[in-house]
């Protein structure tokens, strides 16, 4: 079993989508019926979605060494501002829990991304 899609509400989707896409390193095609999706892997696509009102989401992504290395460079680019925990997503630190690093940002709508290198 594994998780195929999941709907991320946004207050302006493609915009949303062309973020996640953009600092993750993946390719944003544009809208397809009522989403603006973004691929992650065979197995996973990210429906943003448009919404008035919402709570935020935390995800969370299991990626290699070069996948952070190449993430990070484009937080720090774009000056996404991140850090080293969930409670802490603003102290601009990785952390380094069980021999990984890892690090969270929060997207324009306020959802909080989590990339960590071991799980």
């Amino acid at each position: 079993m594994h998780l195929d899609h999941t709907i991320v509400p946004a207050k302006d989707k493609e915009a949303s989508a062309r973020f996640f896409a953009r600092i993750m390193g993946l390719t944003y095609e544009g809208p397809h019926g009522h989403f603006a999706p973004v691929r992650v892997d065979d197995g996973l696509t990210m429906d943003f979605d448009n919404r008035e009102g919402f709570e935020s989401h935390h995800y969370a992504f299991h990626i290699t060494d070069a996948e952070f290395d190449a993430i990070f460079e484009r937080v720090k680019a774009d000056g996404v501002i991140y850090g080293s925990g969930p409670g802490s997503h603003e102290d601009m630190k990785i952390n380094e829990r069980r021999g990984g690093r890892g690090f969270y940002f929060a997207d324009p709508d306020g959802h909080l991304y989590e990339v960590l290198t071991v799980s």
